[in-house]
């Protein structure tokens, strides 16, 4: 089942498709090491990260499993992340939700924006009862997005990756259907 990348389109941001366009500024994106100090995956340091980036777009839209968007700024047009939805399980109605975003837009509402759409677009396209996202420990400005979007903190996955050579411990959330206020 194939799930077109849907476009969004929020008070201040547009949820689209990436192109390859976006390249440049995904780029430096992922190799931001500041951005990605929680991540369980180093900044990037190679250009040829993109090209697997943008495959994996393309193989979530085709394998139905979810999506990956780029968020534009409405003012002025600006990339300042991207968010996901993925690892749709027709079977257990669950799926995961992602979003990185860049330093200069944090602190804003805008990763609790985009991802409301996001969300809002997956409850109304699949039948989900679920959806998990995961937030190392030490991002308190993450768990908050999560919280604002009526994720419920439901565990700790202790030493559950290495952050930078830093064992590190993840806070797992869930959102059930009948928590979504979309």
């Amino acid at each position: 089942m194939t799930v077109p990348t849907p476009t969004l389109q929020t008070e201040r941001l547009l949820l689209r498709p990436f192109t390859d366009a976006d390249g440049d500024d995904l780029f430096a994106l992922q190799s931001d090491a500041q951005v990605l100090r929680y991540w369980d995956s180093p900044p990037w340091t190679d250009r040829s990260s993109v090209a697997g980036f943008m495959a994996g777009c393309r193989r979530l839209a085709e394998s139905g499993s979810g999506a990956r968007v780029a968020i534009e700024r409405g003012s002025d047009q600006a990339f300042i992340g991207w968010c996901t939805f993925n690892s749709w399980s027709p079977d257990f109605r669950s799926a995961s939700l992602g979003y990185c975003l860049t330093r200069e837009s944090w602190g804003r509402g805008y990763a609790t924006e985009a991802a409301h759409a996001l969300l809002r677009w997956a409850f109304d396209t699949f039948d989900l009862n679920r959806v998990q996202a995961e937030a190392d420990t030490r991002n308190g400005a993450s768990a908050r997005v999560l919280e604002k979007l009526g994720f419920v903190r439901e565990g700790t996955l202790r030493e559950d990756c290495i952050v930078n050579g830093d064992v590190s411990d993840s806070w797992v959330y869930g959102l059930l259907r009948r928590d979504w206020a979309g």
